[in-house]
């Protein structure tokens, strides 16, 4: 499969973000006391926005959901939007 330079370069991208997603997971989210006020926690959900929407609107999604986990902006499930709800 041959991708385009911009498209490898985003795909590149986002592995990395992936990459780094998993290691404050595994190594650092251990040791701090729970403080994501959401269901999937938010690095859960910015790993799936990264992997179902790819880099740029992955992004976007997991910001909005950082942005709003603060004690006045709410808390409960919040599930990653399906493709199809976001065209």
């Amino acid at each position: 499969m041959i991708l385009s330079s911009k498209k490898q370069a985003s795909y590149i991208l986002a592995l990395i973000f992936l990459g780094l997603i998993w290691c404050y997971q595994k190594l650092i989210s251990p040791y701090l006391a729970p403080r994501c006020r959401f269901l999937p926690t938010c690095s859960s959900y910015a790993k799936e926005a990264l992997e179902t929407h790819g880099l740029v609107k992955g992004m976007q999604l997991a910001l909005q959901r950082v942005c709003r986990c603060h004690p006045w902006g709410g808390s409960g499930f919040d599930p990653v939007p399906k493709k199809e709800e976001l065209d």
